[in-house]
Order: structure tokens, then C-alpha cells, then sequence
């Protein structure tokens, strides 16, 4: 198990040992002790799996506010993904700050989410099946987000944005200025 810290304030990449041959690939994508000895005790009791069928689909920018806010373990397990994350957390190191993953069936690398961050991804290819565990049960008096196009944050999506595919739900977010921001660096 590797992990690798990333320019995002407890943001981490996870690669897990994938063995192949000419068959095709074995990975353990989750072991509990292997993640506690690595630092990353976290009490995963959900997975989620979604399926965005063609390229361009947007999901985002989400989370959950305290005290049913989530950690998520993301990865492509078909597909190709451009996960983006927002440090939304007041007084953080990175507040304001985004990054983008690339996160696909290939590469088998997993995201590590922590409380406190806005989360999204497009999908670049056909048939993505995205699968995440989360440490606290979905909420919806505690869902929320922000713009995915907020301009004082800059996200830089790999294609234009009016070829992106929306919910309704995710065009209307407030950005990040406007949001009644409960997350406070270290008090998550």
C-alpha cells in the first residue's frame, strides 16, 4: 500500500498492490488493518456505487455539514474520472484551494476525502461506475454544495462547460462566498 500526500491540506492518494497477469488484474481495494497502519483509521460503515453513462456528466460539488458530515474513499472502477476537491474548512492551510484526480479503472488509484470537503468529478469516458465508502449514513437535512463553477475558486474542468450534464440539483449551488459555511479547520 502506498500512500501519497497530496498539495491538499489531509488529502491523500491511496494505491493499493494490483497483481496481473494475462487474465486480467487482483487488488485488495480496502484492508482495514492495512489503512490503520498507514495512518487512516477510519470507521467506513457505507459503500455507494453510482453509474454516469456518458462523458461530460458532472457530479458535484457535495457534502455533508456536521455532525453528518463524511470521509469518502473514491475510485474508478470502470472509466475514467476527473475528481476534483474543494478545501472548504475555515482557517485550513488550503481554504479555497482545489485540486483535480485523475482516478480510472487503469490506474486503480483511490481518493481519500476528509470532512470538510467539497467533492466532485467528471466523467471522460463512457460507462464510468464510480464506488465510495462513507463513514456516516447519507442526511439530507445535512446535504449541501457549492457552485461548481464558483470563479473566486477557479476549478478548471478538462472540458468546456457547457458540454457538462447536470442535475438540477448541482446547477443551482451556492459559491463558496455565499455558503453558511459550518466546517472550522481542526474543530471536524
Amino acid at each position: 500500500m502506498n500512500v501519497i500526500e497530496t498539495n491538499l491540506q489531509d488529502v491523500k492518494i491511496i494505491e493499493m498492490a494490483v497483481f496481473g497477469d494475462h487474465r486480467g488484474f487482483f487488488t485488495e481495494s480496502y484492508t482495514k488493518e492495512k489503512f490503520s497502519e498507514a495512518g487512516i483509521d477510519i470507521n467506513f460503515i457505507q459503500d455507494n456505487h453510482s453509474l454516469s453513462v456518458e462523458p461530460g456528466v458532472l457530479r458535484g460539488m457535495h457534502f455533508q455539514t456536521p455532525a453528518k458530515a463524511q470521509t469518502k474513499l473514491i475510485r474508478a472502477t470502470t472509466g475514467i474520472i476527473y475528481d476534483v476537491l474543494v478545501d472548504i474548512r475555515i482557517g485550513s492551510p488550503t481554504y479555497g484551494k482545489w485540486e483535480g484526480y485523475i482516478l480510472s479503472e487503469y490506474n486503480h488509484r483511490q481518493l481519500l476525502v476528509p470532512k470538510g470537503f467539497a467533492h466532485g468529478f467528471v466523467t471522460l469516458t463512457p460507462n464510468c461506475n464510480v464506488q465510495y465508502k462513507v463513514d456516516e449514513y447519507y442526511s439530507k437535512e445535512n446535504d449541501g454544495g457549492i457552485a461548481f463553477d464558483d470563479s473566486a475558486i477557479g476549478i478548471e474542468w478538462p472540458m468546456p462547460l457547457d458540454k457538462l450534464v447536470l442535475s438540477e440539483k448541482d446547477k443551482h449551488h451556492p459559491k463558496l462566498a455565499e455558503l453558511d459555511n459550518p466546517f472550522v479547520y481542526n474543530e471536524i
